[in-house]
């Protein structure tokens, strides 16, 4: 097995809010990530892909492929946009770092499952959201392929 690793770069704004929860209960949570205007980051997105190298083409996976399903799924989406308003998961769903790399992790898994020719399978999202922090979903190893958006998250492993 060959690991595959591409890098791509994303601007988004977010404001961390639990509506769930008061205001005050809020601001101790998120703390300044709470700001009613939101506040944004240019992330840093890593997409590793994992399979034998084909023998016919040299490679993992082709990188036109693996570029138009990151344009698709992720900038597209994603890029330049209020991820609170712009995103209908997030209309429900805290946009953490975690929860956008859940998200990617989704997506991406489910766009490259599509292509039944092509062996290789999503094995790890890393989201770097500032110098200091970076997230991480990586597929759990005892997942069967074709599995990666489970029902469960128990399927992915996540970290900091």
């Amino acid at each position: 097995m060959v690991f595959l690793t591409r890098r791509y770069r994303f601007s988004s704004s977010h404001r961390l809010h639990n509506d769930a929860l008061t205001e005050e209960e809020n601001a101790r949570l998120y703390g300044k990530c709470n700001n009613p205007f939101g506040h944004g980051h240019n992330y840093a997105l890593e997409v590793t892909v994992g399979g034998p190298v084909e023998p016919a083409t040299g490679m993992v996976m082709n990188l036109e492929n693996l570029d138009l399903a990151v344009e698709e799924e992720v900038l597209a989406p994603f890029d330049q946009v209020n991820l609170n308003l712009d995103v209908p998961h997030f209309r429900s769903v805290v946009p953490t770092t975690e929860n956008l790399c859940l998200e990617i992790f989704r997506r991406l898994g489910r766009r490259l499952r599509q292509a039944p020719e092509d062996p290789s399978r999503l094995e790890r999202i890393r989201l770097e959201e500032t110098s200091s922090n970076f997230f991480e979903v990586v597929r759990n190893p005892e997942t069967p392929p074709g599995q990666e958006e489970p029902e469960s998250e128990s399927a992915w492993r996540i970290g900091r």
